[in-house]
Parts: C-alpha cells; structure tokens; sequence
C-alpha cells in the first residue's frame, strides 16, 4: 500500500492506488464514477486503446502495451476493462507481479486461462472478477467451496425469435439491449450470446470447475446475477438492479463494501422467471462450451473469431447468423495445440483471424 493517508469518515485508511486501462470506455467511465466517490481510492494511471485521455492521472497511456506505465505507476489494483484479446498483457503484469487484478476483460481467461492462472501462482496476487455474473459468483462463493455454479443471461434483444426471424435483423436492433447498458462489441456478444458462452469459459477457470457444473438459464430482468449451489442442496444467489457500478465498486474496495448510489432491490417489484436457452437458434453459446471442453488454444480461437466476426456485422459486411456460421467455421479448421507462451498464444490468435474470411 502507498504510504498516503486520508481522513475517512473520523479517521485514517490507507489509500489504494488503482491504475485504470480503458478509462474511456462503458467499465471506465462508471469506474472513474466509483473512484471519484471514494476518498480512500486514488487513480494513479489510466490508459485507453485509441480515444485521447485529458488529465485523469499523473500517468496516461493511449494504446499500446502498458507493461511499463504500471511499472511506473506502481498501483496496488489493476481494474483491466481493456476490450479484446488486447487486455491479455495486462492482466499476465498483474498477475506475474502479485498486484490485485479486478478482472472486466473477460477475454484474458477465455484465450489465455492456463496461462493466467500460471501467472497467478507465480506471483500470488489476488483476482476478483467485475463481470457482473462473475463477481456475483465470487461473492457466494466467499460461503463455501461450489459444487456447481449457474450463470444468468437476459436473453438480449432477440430472446424468443426463431432464426428465420433473426436473418435480416440490424445492428441498430442487435445493440438495442433490454437491461443493460455497454458499448457495442459486448452488447452483440448478449444478442448472440457468445457473452455468455464467453462467461462459461471465464468461469471454468475463475472457479477451476467443470463445464458440466456449469449452468446457464435466461433470466430477462437481470436482477439474480448468479447462484452457487453447495454439496448440502443450498443454492445462493446475488440480486440486484443491474448496475456495473455495484461489481465495480466491490472488486475496487474488496474485502470492504463501500456505499454505492444504488437503491436496494424491491422483492416486490415482479417476479422472477427463468428459462432454458435457445442454443440452436443462438449457437453462439454452445460453441463457446464446445470449445472450452476442447480445450488448447480452441477457446482463443473462439474468442478471435468471434471479435473479427461481430466488427463485420457491426460494418453492415454480413448478417446476424453469420457471426456463428464464421465462428464454427474457424474452429473447424484449427488444430487448437496449446500454447506453452504468450508468443504461441498471440500466433493462435492471430491465426483464427486470419481464417475469418467475409466479403
């Protein structure tokens, strides 16, 4: 911890040094929210991937690898909210140098979950998810050790559709999301629901649990983030609005619970219903756990594939449904051998991209 002190709330805490990597995105903006709003965090460094960034930490970044901004800056928490597979070098510094990751770029586990986790061991720091779904895990999980773990999804904009209704959609409808608000890659990945095939891998190595403990229901209102089931038949599950400053502000503040301006959650609001996915129509998820099961470098390959395939539609270059039909495609033609270092690693990735082929 940084020798700075400051008065909180009638006496002294030791303020937490935080560097920020894409503060300009949706996880950093509100980020910035959470950290302003807290006297005891102080922002030491802030990158972003293209978007100029005006005098938010002594130290600033756009673009490029932030390995030696953090040296310099020394931070006592990483918040990685990085988009894609570039926020793997960042979350393998924090790791390597035992330095807290609060953990938004889903991607690092999914393309590079052995790796990581070799890394933590390495330099045993701490790892605490901000995925919404993720951290609701990790806060049951604090109860006990899970035998299974359920992951909710809201279905997105076309939950209900038959393909045959989803073959002209829009972009302009596919980043029209019912409950959640974020940027546009990852608001895709929800229609799709590669988000939460993307999840499923996160958790398996989050949770070093099996795919087949790991569940996934629809639930559009998105107020139960996640459930843990116990070996004794208990089940218990985080609720709340949906809100990203709440997992936020608990993996920036953790072991502690800083208030937040979210309202407590009304039981009596309405009900709370779940159902069963639709993985033919939205195959996205069942390639994702396809491709965890696999193993290797195949969940990279998904990842890629997936990144390279929703910036075509999002160009209006192919449909809807095309997105899984490139994805399947690409797992298809790889080998998916592990990758025994980073360089292998980016290989693969670079691979499945190339072989992403669209008009």
């Amino acid at each position: 911890m940084s020798d700075t002190v400051a008065a909180l709330h009638g006496h002294t805490v030791p303020m937490t040094r935080v560097a920020l990597l894409g503060a300009t995105g949706s996880i950093g903006r509100q980020a910035l929210e959470v950290i302003e709003a807290n006297p005891e965090l102080e922002l030491v460094a802030a990158t972003s991937g293209r978007t100029p960034i005006d005098g938010l930490a002594p130290l600033t970044q756009v673009g490029g690898d932030p390995a030696a901004l953090l040296e310099r800056a020394a931070p006592d928490i990483v918040l990685n909210a990085t988009l894609g597979f570039a926020g793997l070098p960042a979350t393998i510094w924090a790791l390597e140098h035992g330095v807290t990751l609060a953990l938004a770029n889903k991607e690092s586990l999914v393309a590079a979950g052995e790796l990581a986790l070799a890394a933590r061991e390495r330099g045993g720091g701490l790892l605490i998810p901000v995925d919404s779904e993720h951290s609701a895990l990790f806060q049951c999980a604090q109860l006990g050790e899970p035998e299974s773990l359920v992951l909710t999804a809201s279905g997105g904009p076309f939950r209900g559709r038959t393909r045959e209704e989803l073959t002209d959609v829009t972009a302009e409808q596919a980043l029209a999301h019912p409950t959640w608000s974020m940027g546009a890659k990852i608001t895709i990945d929800s229609a799709t629901l590669a988000n939460k095939g993307l999840e499923v891998i996160e958790a398996h190595f989050l949770f070093t649990i099996p795919y087949e403990r790991i569940e996934v229901v629809v639930h559009p209102t998105s107020i139960v983030h996640g459930v843990v089931r116990f070996r004794d038949g208990a089940s218990i599950a985080h609720l709340g609005y949906p809100d990203m400053r709440v997992p936020i502000s608990y993996a920036l503040t953790y072991p502690e619970r800083a208030e937040t301006p979210i309202p407590a959650l009304d039981l009596t609001a309405g009900p709370l219903e779940f159902f069963q996915p639709d993985v033919v129509t939205f195959r996205m998820l069942a390639l994702a756990r396809e491709a965890g099961e696999r193993g290797g470098t195949y969940p990279c390959a998904y990842n890629a594939a997936n990144e390279v395939a929703v910036a075509a539609f999002l160009e209006g270059r192919i449909g809807f449904l095309d997105i899984a039909s490139l994805v399947e495609s690409v797992l298809g033609e790889i080998d998916g051998a592990p990758a025994r270092d980073l360089d292998e690693l980016r290989d693969a990735d670079r691979k499945a991209r190339e072989l992403v082929w669209v008009s």
